[in-house]
């Protein structure tokens, strides 16, 4: 009864409540423009239902939108909005700015690892790092330079392998190549909506591929190139093989010239209006070695290995360094002081080596006379 008492009163005894302070994280975007939205459903506009979805895909991280006004050359401010789109990693903000650039006109002016493109309806879109920026500046589209400055310049930056662009878009072949063309999906709807030419439940989005597309021109024909990467060799071999069985179902006329290749973990299909020959020359020209060991930076943890190795590397062959000085010094202390001895004692510095001999031959010795009484015998 006591025990049962006891364990109650232990179990009901209240607990010290603690307290946990949460920082808010820095904002997105500058705070001198009225904050709209942070809230990712309400980012979405009316013509693009299916963004919401393909945000998800690509790993959106939070959202953030604020009505602005720009100065401008004649004194008035020009009105508009800001939209900053925060996302896991490089990869997924890739893949937004590849759809929500669609139809627009890629800038060649910008900084180092920053793309923009003009849209038509006035629309800008900005890439830079894991961020994806959608500026609409009314009336004065000047001011969006000065907006932009400050926008980029509060963006959050990444580093390690989270900060670097994706790889796949890089290993397109550029001859040919139409750069506003490019789309970059990180999962079905993405690559659905922007034009995939594939079946897109038989792309292995589970097993984490990632599928680039391209528009290519030449003399005798325009078509697309498709690469699909996956995680390693064996996962690709298994998608090519689904993808070949998909176009000879459907029809390989019905996707223009087909060709299939698989290099490593890389899978190469074209598609379109291409010759037969452009279409294998396109495919041979997609080099994945090179473009990973000679253009593409390694990540973070490859140099922290790198360098782990050589310290360990350097570690051995000081210990060997030291294991040899010590070696010569005791070999020089411990025979020069012997030999020191000997000259102290009156002898050479160095003695002849004495040898101790068994004979293993296994014949016994003749006896010989003793030389002291001529009646002895022994043994020499």
């Amino acid at each position: 009864m006591g025990l049962g008492v006891a364990a109650r009163a232990q179990t009901t005894a209240p607990v010290a409540p603690t307290t946990t302070l949460v920082e808010p994280p820095a904002p997105l975007l500058p705070t001198n423009a009225q904050l709209v939205t942070d809230d990712a459903a309400a980012a979405v506009p009316a013509d693009k239902p299916e963004l919401a979805t393909i945000l998800k895909e690509d790993g959106l991280k939070r959202t953030e939108t604020r009505a602005t006004m720009v100065p401008t050359s004649s004194a008035r401010a020009a009105s508009g909005w800001v939209r900053a789109y925060q996302f896991v990693d490089a990869t997924g903000a890739f893949s937004a700015y590849t759809y929500l650039r669609q139809g627009g006109k890629p800038h060649a002016t910008e900084p180092k690892g920053v793309q923009r493109t003009d849209l038509p309806s006035g629309e800008i879109v900005v890439l830079d790092g894991v961020s994806v920026v959608r500026v609409r500046v009314k009336q004065y589209p000047e001011a969006v330079n000065s907006l932009l400055a400050g926008v980029e310049t509060g963006l959050p930056k990444v580093g390690g392998r989270r900060g670097l662009a994706p790889l796949l878009p890089a290993l397109l072949p550029k001859p040919g190549l139409d750069p506003a063309s490019v789309r970059y999906a990180l999962g079905p709807v993405a690559y659905q909506t922007m034009g995939g030419v594939l079946p897109p439940g038989i792309l292995g989005w589970e097993k984490s591929a990632e599928i680039a597309t391209a528009t290519y021109a030449g003399k005798k024909g325009a078509g697309t190139l498709t690469l699909l990467m996956f995680p390693t060799p064996q996962i690709a071999g298994d998608r090519g093989r689904a993808i070949q069985d998909a176009v000879n179902q459907r029809g390989a006329a019905s996707f223009g010239t087909v060709k299939l290749r698989r290099i490593g973990p890389l899978v190469g299909m074209t598609s379109g209006g291409f010759t037969a020959e452009q279409a294998e020359a396109l495919l041979a020209s997609v080099k994945l070695n090179d473009e990973i060991t000679l253009d593409k930076a390694m990540p973070t943890e490859f140099h922290t290995e790198i360098k782990k190795t050589a310290t360990l590397l350097q570690t051995i062959a000081l210990f060997v360094g030291v294991g040899i000085v010590a070696a010569l010094v005791l070999g020089v202390f411990l025979g020069g002081a012997r030999a020191g001895i000997r000259v102290m004692m009156g002898k050479t510095a160095y003695a002849d080596p004495e040898f101790l001999r068994i004979d293993l031959r296994g014949r016994p010795e003749p006896l010989q006379p003793s030389h002291a009484t001529g009646n002895e015998l022994e043994r020499p």
